[in-house]
């Protein structure tokens, strides 16, 4: 079983954390969003206080994991928001569960396959940690979650973030590098409308090319697309009011 918080009363909202973060990324989130909503967040597995299931932890054996506590929990259908890592679970979920979503959220995220860069990127990761130099990876990686312009506003979460990526485990960050090798395109998840979409994409991303990505995916009718002007690739962080509200308002329309 994963570790997780549950707070508010309502529809539940389940909120699934990025890479190199965990629960505790949606602290100042999600008790605003249980303002309205029963809200659930969960520590992915070797994440926080969950423990690691294998040694590669795919989108598909992390989704199952989530799968088994929302039914122990009854929580019935959840609309579930997935920030970066967590959107590519979330994608995974919907094609293999979509029974149990009122809809889903990919939050900084998207279906796309892995590039070339990706994957090298990942391998170099992966050789990093195995070398006992994991902090090495924390000032850049976590820097570029926000965007350029408001890392000096942001100075206090950066550290913050820091912090919580140090406490995550060499063999936990193996295993989930693995498995996000392992992920395939979900376009056709997404492309097929099977479940209400909200994408939300962030001008200023220094991971996501908020251009270029919104042309590689056709979506439907019931998909909608929103543009973080002043964040990069944590609006929840940058622009948490703007977040709430879009956030807010797309789940009060699925049932």
């Amino acid at each position: 079983m994963i570790h997780y918080t549950d707070q508010g009363r309502g529809k539940v909202i389940l909120l699934v954390h990025g890479y190199l973060q965990t629960s505790e990324a949606w602290a100042s989130f999600a008790p605003k969003l249980a303002r309205d909503f029963r809200v659930i967040t969960v520590d992915l597995p070797g994440h926080g206080k969950s423990h690691l299931t294998g040694e590669t932890e795919t989108m598909e054996s992390m989704a199952a994991a989530i799968k088994e506590l929302i039914e122990s929990l009854g929580a019935g259908k959840v609309f579930m928001t997935g920030h970066s890592l967590g959107g590519y679970i979330a994608l995974a979920f919907a094609e293999l569960y979509p029974h149990l979503l009122s809809g889903y959220c990919l939050f900084h995220s998207h279906p796309l396959e892995n590039t070339s860069e990706n994957l090298e990127k990942r391998e170099r990761e992966i050789a990093l940690v195995e070398a006992g130099k994991k902090d090495l990876m924390y000032p850049d990686n976590i820097s570029r979650l926000f965007a350029d312009n408001n890392l000096a506003r942001f100075a206090e979460e950066l550290e913050r973030a820091k912090k919580i990526a140090s406490g995550i485990p060499g063999e936990a960050i193996i295993a989930v590098l693995k498995g996000m090798i392992l992920r395939p395109s979900r376009v056709h998840v997404m492309e097929s409308g099977i479940l209400p979409c909200l994408w939300i994409l962030g001008a200023g991303d220094n991971y996501i090319n908020c251009d270029l990505v919104q042309t590689r995916v056709k979506l439907p009718a019931n998909a909608e697309l929103v543009i973080l002007k002043n964040s990069g690739h944590i609006g929840f962080v940058e622009e948490e009011e703007k977040s709430l509200e879009i956030l807010s308002a797309f789940v009060e329309k699925c049932t």
